[in-house]
């Protein structure tokens, strides 16, 4: 069976995650979005088990209208508490409304009838609260239940914790080590194990190797966040060597684009010094800042005092058409990420692969990995103001590099991040698990 062909009967699958922006909240589709319209388009009937209260937008979400015309899934809403802090009480205190709301509102409806019982329920990995609630609804319905990794949860509160480096470990275990034996617990009663990047799935599985090796034989699935290529046209081409004309052409600015989240997990401030040296030494530069956050106020002042041959222009949070219309204005993709948030491969770099940018990335690991097996970029020293400007600088002063690493870039997409194959691998990957 190929990955486009129609599985053999239709199943019932839920979907629970309360992060992503769900219909008519914003555009494209993320994860979950996605692969609800995927598994819908291929003739399942598909639950989308969310929360009233919008993660991203830190506001109260009402049922989507028409959903299910426009769809063809059903999206529900969890009722929960507000929290205004990514890293608060509140949050752990909604996340466990969450997941007691989950229970009893499946419990309840499939006991009225007006539910099916689900083949397979897919919990997303944040929060632990929801394949928790997830794991008891499949046992008690005999479904299969797969978890999703899409992050590092609770080892990305490492670097949140205080007090001097060698005392952390400790720490860390006393803070954090009920997390980790609850989603150790959540990975033992799992059927299969999906995940957005093979760094989260590595990470995990030997977190509960050596007492349960049986973890490693479950069937597991890597499916990364992706892109939508088709908002993208390829990258221009430079000409062949010898068509370049003999006479010196002034060379258009570099441009170069972040974007994402305003916060201190992020390395933006870093591209501010960096422009800064690109103007002392005469680089002609644009460097856009494309999000919102805590960040942006300082940002801004910070991007005002930036003058010379380098400029810094700070956009604020972007509608998609204005998104995707500065991208294709773009040669550099920045990637300005700390090691330290142990993220693997953040959705902008898939949206500035799909866009055939150039990668500049501060990450170590699996996408520094992908990147150079497809000379899609150049790395740069995390919070190294002169690392960065001398990355830069070499794609500036090398155009014919620059034009290498942006096909380079586009095929890398093209490979595995596009969301129209890999996708409908996943949901073909979990129709095998029920059939």
């Amino acid at each position: 069976m190929s990955r486009f062909d129609p599985p053999p009967h239709p199943l019932s699958i839920w979907i629970v995650n309360p992060f992503d922006d769900i219909p008519g909240e914003a555009l494209p589709p993320l994860r979950f979005w996605t692969l609800c319209r995927v598994l819908a388009g291929r003739g399942h009937e598909v639950i989308w088990w969310s929360s009233t209260w919008s993660h991203r937008r830190k506001a109260v979400r009402k049922n989507p209208v028409g959903v299910v015309a426009n769809e063809g899934f059903s999206v529900r809403l969890v009722p929960v508490r507000p929290y205004a802090k990514n890293v608060s009480w509140s949050r752990f205190r909604s996340h466990r409304d969450f997941g007691r709301a989950l229970e009893r509102m499946a419990l309840e409806g499939v006991a009225s009838g007006q539910l099916e019982r689900p083949d397979i329920i897919l919990s997303s990995l944040p929060p632990l609260e929801g394949p928790e609630a997830a794991a008891k609804l499949a046992h008690r319905m005999d479904s299969q239940f797969v978890v999703d990794l899409m992050d590092l949860w609770p080892e990305t509160f490492d670097r949140l914790i205080p007090g001097p480096r060698w005392l952390r470990p400790f720490l860390s275990r006393f803070f954090l080590g009920g997390m980790q034996r609850r989603r150790r617990e959540i990975i033992r009663s799992a059927d299969a194990i999906s995940s957005a990047t093979q760094t989260y799935a590595d990470t995990v599985l030997n977190d509960m190797a050596p007492e349960d090796p049986a973890a490693r034989e479950k069937p597991l699935h890597v499916c990364y966040l992706g892109a939508y290529l088709q908002e993208f046209l390829p990258p221009p081409r430079l000409p062949p060597a010898d068509e370049i004309p003999s006479e010196p052409v002034a060379q258009k600015p570099l441009v170069c684009v972040y974007s994402g989240t305003l916060e201190l997990s992020q390395d933006v401030d870093t591209a501010i010094a960096a422009a800064k040296r690109l103007s002392a030494a005469g680089t002609p530069a644009e460097i856009h800042i494309a999000g919102t956050g805590r960040m942006e106020a300082s940002l801004r002042a910070a991007a005002s005092s930036v003058t010379g041959s380098c400029r810094v222009i700070i956009h604020g949070l972007l509608h998609r058409s204005a998104y995707v219309e500065l991208l294709s204005r773009c040669d550099v993709g920045l990637v300005l990420v700390k090691p330290e948030s142990l993220v693997a491969v953040p959705y902008k770099a898939c949206d500035f692969a799909a866009a055939g940018l150039a990668l500049v990335n501060s990450l170590p690991g699996e996408l520094a990995g992908l990147i150079d097996h497809y000379g899609a970029g150049v790395p740069y020293t995390c919070g190294d103001a002169a690392s960065l400007a001398s990355a830069l600088t070499g794609l500036a002063d090398n155009r014919r590099l620059l034009n290498d690493c942006r096909q380079a870039s586009r095929r890398m997409a093209e490979a595995v991040f596009d969301r129209e194959k890999t996708y409908p691998a996943l949901a073909q990957w979990l129709e095998q698990l029920a059939h």
